[in-house]
């Protein structure tokens, strides 16, 4: 498991600054979806969830990473 999430990491290293802001607005708003259906009891979006989470962290880590790089 560590290595596909190693080859998400290397994925999105590679993306340009536009495409991670993109991709990390799209998984916010997934991950807003998918805690709404958590609450109305429909839990199977719970692995979903969590992947999306992090995912989500994933792109703030290399978007930050891209920043201290730059300062």
């Amino acid at each position: 498991m560590a290595e596909r999430n190693a080859g998400r990491t290397v994925k999105y290293r590679e993306m340009s600054k536009a495409e991670l802001e993109t991709q990390q607005g799209e998984l916010a708003e997934q991950i807003f979806r998918l805690r709404f259906q958590l609450s109305t009891g429909q839990a199977e979006g719970l692995k979903k969830l969590r992947e999306a989470k992090r995912d989500f962290a994933r792109i703030k880590t290399v978007l930050r990473e891209t920043e201290l790089r730059k300062a």
